[in-house]
C-alpha cells in the first residue's frame, strides 16, 4: 500500500507514530477530545472540514519541522 492511498485512520495513526505522541497529545494539538481522535482511527467517525483542515496544517507543521515524512496526499 503507498502511502497516498491510506485511509484517514490508517493516516492518523502513522501521524502518531512517527511524532510518537500520543492521542491525547494529538488531541490537545488539533484542539479536539480524545475520544474524537480515538473515533477516527477506529474508522467510527470522519473528520469534519475544519477539523481535517487542523489536521493537515498540523501534518505539514512537522513535516516542514522534518519530524514527519513521507505521508503521501490527502485521503
Amino acid at each position: 500500500m503507498t502511502e497516498s492511498s491510506k485511509t484517514f485512520p490508517e493516516l492518523v495513526k502513522g501521524v502518531r507514530r512517527q511524532l510518537r505522541i500520543s492521542q491525547e497529545e494529538l488531541a490537545h494539538e488539533l484542539g479536539v477530545s480524545v475520544a474524537t481522535i480515538n473515533r477516527w482511527e477506529n474508522g467510527k467517525t470522519k473528520p469534519f472540514k475544519l477539523a481535517r483542515a487542523q489536521f493537515d496544517a498540523f501534518c505539514e507543521k512537522m513535516t516542514e519541522r522534518g519530524k514527519l515524512k513521507g505521508l503521501g496526499g490527502k485521503s
